[in-house]
């Protein structure tokens, strides 16, 4: 009969198949970082935009209105996601490397899936609510949309990834209460959140 360490072995190894098998494991926690720290620049930039030179603590949303900063802001928004897109494929394609698993595969396919059904979604509703005027939910929308995006392609990622969706949605209903505020809650969702998210999957996985 083979000694426990052995059968041990062997279970850890069965594990290890079926979670390569469901899980796209090449996501890198540094990627969440620098997707954060996209965010606060931009979000940056938006602040220079939306506030100057009015005190950032006041309720607005006058100036969202106008045309040209509405376009402004959508281009930020879509800077910042382009950036933190290619980021998170770079190093995906680096950890994969050093994991010697292939980034496009059967799980990676799924997992794009089930991530951009609800963004691409949420992001078409988002222009809609731009179109018809409607400014102020676009934040708590993007929130809410990006929460159940994570959740949705939660099954082929780590665990952390649905608690950072869930987190997501519930700043964003918050967000909607306090409409006027959008900026600080955005950056606050996309930039801090994911800086946090990325370091504690960085310390458990990437080290």
């Amino acid at each position: 009969m083979k000694p426990n360490t052995a059968y041990e072995e062997d279970i850890q190894s069965i594990r290890s198949l079926m979670e390569r098998s469901v899980k796209f494991l090449s996501l890198s926690g540094l990627s969440g970082v620098l997707a954060g720290v996209y965010a606060l620049l931009g979000a940056s930039l938006a602040y220079t935009i939306i506030y100057q030179p009015a005190t950032p603590f006041d309720y607005h949303d006058q100036g969202i209105k106008e045309i040209t900063i509405t376009y402004r802001l959508i281009l930020i928004a879509v800077g910042v996601l382009v950036a933190s897109l290619a980021t998170g494929y770079a190093m995906a394609l680096r950890k994969s490397k050093k994991l010697g698993t292939k980034i496009w595969d059967t799980t990676s396919k799924r997992l794009l899936i089930n991530l951009s059904v609800p963004l691409l979604s949420g992001g078409i509703f988002i222009l809609i609510l731009l179109m018809q005027g409607y400014y102020l939910i676009a934040v708590p929308a993007s929130l809410i949309f990006y929460g159940l995006a994570l959740i949705n392609a939660s099954a082929n990622l780590f665990d952390e990834v649905r608690y950072l969706g869930y987190t997501e949605i519930i700043l964003g209903l918050i967000s909607a209460v306090f409409m006027g505020y959008g900026l600080y809650f955005w950056t606050f969702g996309f930039g801090v959140l994911h800086i946090v998210y990325g370091l504690v999957m960085y310390k458990k996985y990437d080290q």
